[in-house]
């Protein structure tokens, strides 16, 4: 029979199959089915001795290596991949969990087990299907409760430490863990939103965003950490159905409407702290702009609070909407970004928050700052009537503050601001000298619009901008000889 190794042997080949793995062009031996599941077996997925699950000699060290090994051969083979499908390791290992995290404390290897659950079902679109019918979403919801330490009250709602005490700081182990559940619960709910929950499933995603909520809510021993497993709860927040959404608004009963908005107000400064880092806007600022702009149609409560949090009442009129350190003007200035989404998901939270309501919209942002979105939803002459299909808002009306209508018929309303009065740049000139610069004028636009440089747009019957194109190049030959006698006219008049 086998020869068993030498202490300690084990563990020097496991790490140094690990630092092996990581070369893409040295995998050939590892992605093997024997090699594979020998290295499951060896982290303690598979228990049966046959298929190269012998338990391993130097307990806890020997695991720990050999599920960072079997991670690196998954990361870096598609080969590998493929067989750990085939060979149906993910049931395993989600059996594993689901043991470790119903029976008792985690161990350090759990870490691990989940970073490979992860890869699984990031890199094979097929497992997270198969995760989920393995009652995965329960599975990563209790562990997550264990991470933070959840306990259920005498409400029998889940909540943070004991009764009347701040809980402790979640310590980094946990919260690391915690990472890579809520990576993995992204990935077999992302598509969630778009499909309607039977009552088991609304169930199973309800008490999930429960247990979101209190991630939002806890604090972290590691401050990086915080930030990063607030930023993965809010992209599963974002794939889950709306209508599960409603228990963020739970706990103890808040000023706003008898609803708690600790999580609100918590999703809030997590938006304004990614706001002011301005790095990665589309991937790290987009998902929680989205998350506030459905929740602010789906619960009026929510976009009553954010409303006067981000939207208060218009006091000084002599700043751009875009100028200033508020929060307003922030959002603002990301309307006119250079990326598209980004600009589009702030424009579309302002937008709600406004109750879509064009002249609302266009007094606390500016027609300029406004025409992208109002342009891209038809709207640009205004709402055309009530959206029968589109969420219901209350018919509350808008109050003015003494300030804003003192100066409200000053306010420029494609700056959004009171200007400055300016000389009248057609004063002292004649009635002919007003038309001559008027036809100058158009034959320089229309040169633009030939040469494309510039392409003149028109606002349908529906609202939305078309080209101009056909109605410009209509014109009869004798307007471009015109033209070109005027522009000749001007070369005199300059050389004179």
């Amino acid at each position: 029979g086998k020869q068993p190794l030498r202490p300690g042997v084990l563990s020097a080949c496991l790490r140094t199959l690990r630092i092996l793995s990581r070369d893409r062009q040295a995998l050939g031996p590892l992605v093997t089915d024997g090699a594979l599941l020998t290295l499951a077996g060896h982290g303690g997925i598979c228990s049966d001795r046959s298929e190269g699950g012998d338990p391993p000699e130097d307990g806890e060290v020997c695991r720990k290596e050999a599920m960072k090994t079997l991670c690196n051969v998954i990361y870096n083979s598609p080969e590998a991949q493929d067989r750990a499908s085939a060979l149906r390791l993910l049931p395993r290992l989600s059996q594993r969990l689901k043991l470790e995290i119903h029976t008792g404390e985690p161990t350090i290897v759990q870490f691990y087990e989940l970073r490979l659950l992860f890869l699984l079902t990031a890199l094979r679109p097929e497992l997270r299907k198969q995760l989920q019918q393995e009652q995965g979403v329960a599975t990563l919801t209790a562990g997550l409760k264990q991470c933070l330490a959840v306990r259920r009250g005498e409400d029998h709602e889940e909540e943070l430490g004991e009764p009347g005490r701040t809980p402790p700081p979640v310590p980094r182990e946990a919260s690391e863990r915690a990472i890579e559940i809520l990576k993995t619960l992204f990935n077999i709910t992302y598509s969630s939103r778009r499909q309607q929950p039977d009552e088991e499933d609304a169930a199973l995603y309800r008490h999930l965003a429960d247990i979101l909520r209190l991630c939002l809510l806890q604090s972290y021993e590691d401050e990086d950490h915080s930030e990063e497993v607030q930023g993965h709860t809010v992209n599963v927040l974002s794939a889950l159905p709306l209508q599960c959404l409603d228990v963020l608004l739970s706990g103890a009963p808040g000023e706003e409407g008898g609803v708690n908005m600790d999580c609100v107000q918590a999703l809030l400064l997590f938006m304004e702290k990614r706001i002011e880092r301005g790095q990665k806007l589309k991937e790290k600022l987009t998902p929680v702009l989205n998350l506030l702009t459905e929740s602010c149609r789906g619960h009026r409560e929510t976009r009553h609070y954010l409303r006067h949090q981000i939207l208060p009442p218009l006091r000084d009129v002599a700043l751009r909407p875009e100028q200033g350190p508020t929060l307003r003007g922030r959002l603002v200035r990301l309307m006119t970004h250079m990326d598209t989404e980004v600009k589009h998901c702030a424009a579309e939270l302002l937008f709600v928050l406004c109750k879509e309501n064009v002249n609302r919209f266009v007094k606390y942002t500016g027609y300029g700052n406004a025409a992208g979105l109002l342009a891209a939803r038809g709207l640009l002459g205004g709402r055309p009537g009530a959206d029968p299909g589109g969420p219901q808002y209350s018919s509350d009306s808008d109050s003015d503050t003494e300030e804003y209508r003192a100066a409200k018929s000053r306010i420029n309303p494609v700056t959004g601001r009171v200007e400055a009065e300016q000389p009248d740049p057609m004063r002292g000139m004649t009635e002919a000298e007003k038309e001559r610069e008027a036809r100058h004028l158009i034959g320089l636009f229309n040169r633009l619009s030939r040469e494309q440089i510039i392409q003149p747009m028109g606002m349908m019957t529906d609202g939305r901008l078309a080209p101009m194109c056909g109605q410009i190049r209509s014109g009869t030959v004798e307007e471009e000889e015109e033209e070109e006698e005027e522009e000749g006219e001007d070369e005199e008049y300059i050389d004179q």
